[in-house]
């Protein structure tokens, strides 16, 4: 009995930090760009820059939680060769994810932080792969509906 509430509870860190990290570059991709496109060009970026300094300041937390949480459960269900394939695809998905989250830290959002003036190209950047994190979050989530039949 105590396990299955360990194992529950392991599940919904997870759905959390993968609800953070999709839901928030969905938010980020959709409605913070659009919003701040009504500013100036220097106040734009200082929030531009702020909200993508808070956000991936989560995702510092949520991403390894997210995939320690996701491979805990798969060893709980014996491993990568006992679970069905829309779980190795979650995976796959999920180190892509976090790879593109990396890169961008490690690339345009530190050159943005550094900047003087930054370039509306490097928060052009900041979006076409804060878009790629939800598209790969989104079609992550179209595979865990597409696991549950299995």
């Amino acid at each position: 009995m105590t396990g299955s509430i360990i194992w529950s509870l392991v599940l919904a860190i997870h759905l959390l930090c993968m609800t953070y990290w999709v839901g928030g570059s969905i938010y980020s991709t959709l409605v913070v760009r659009s919003t701040v496109g009504l500013l100036d060009p220097g106040p734009r970026n200082s929030v531009l820059l702020q909200g993508y300094t808070r956000f991936f300041r989560g995702l510092y937390q949520v991403v390894p939680f997210s995939l320690l949480s996701g491979w805990g459960l798969i060893f709980h269900e014996g491993g990568f060769a006992a679970v069905p394939w829309p779980v190795n695809a979650m995976q796959l998905l999920g180190l892509a994810m976090a790879v593109i989250f990396i890169l961008t830290v490690q690339g345009p959002f530190r050159r943005a932080r550094r900047a003087m003036r930054p370039q509306p190209a490097l928060f052009d950047t900041l979006r076409s792969r804060t878009a790629m994190m939800a598209g790969l979050g989104v079609l992550t989530i179209l595979v865990a509906a597409m696991a549950r039949g299995i």
